[in-house]
């Protein structure tokens, strides 16, 4: 995102490198609170306008997505780098893990959609929620279901 951004003319401050460089490297989605703590893990000078202008700048950008996750901890959003491949988001009800999962099955729905409506699809978001495979089985353990 950097060289992006870097090609496109945008002013590259301290504090908006190293908020780029922290979405880019989080291996999980993070909310707009968790992007200002690790941020500032890095640099302490970063404050939550800068945050928030950043991240506004990077959707403009088509950059990052955000999510919606409205059932998980009540109005939550998050963010992650924006990805050439759709997937989907199965979201944990319990501990609040957010899981991708892509597979070509997604695609050819995505395909059979346009084949059959001639709908023109520029953006595919799904999103399931449940329980995932840990507390699921945690659920099992404590109940002693099968």
């Amino acid at each position: 995102m950097i060289d992006e951004l870097t090609l496109r003319g945008v002013r590259l401050t301290i504090q908006r490198r190293v908020i780029v460089e922290t979405i880019q490297d989080a291996t999980e989605h993070l909310d707009a609170a968790s992007l200002l703590e690790r941020s500032r893990e890095r640099e302490p000078s970063i404050d939550r306008a800068t945050v928030y202008r950043t991240i506004e700048l990077l959707k403009k950008l088509r950059l990052i997505d955000e999510l919606d996750l409205m059932h998980l901890h009540g109005e939550k959003h998050y963010y992650e780098v924006k990805t050439r491949q759709d997937h989907i988001h199965l979201a944990c009800f319990k501990c609040g893990r957010i899981e991708e999962y892509a597979s070509p099955m997604f695609e050819r729905l995505k395909t059979e959609i346009v084949s059959q409506t001639g709908f023109e699809i520029r953006v595919a978001r799904l999103e399931l929620g449940g329980f995932c495979r840990e507390c699921s089985v945690r659920a099992r353990e404590t109940t002693g279901a099968a």
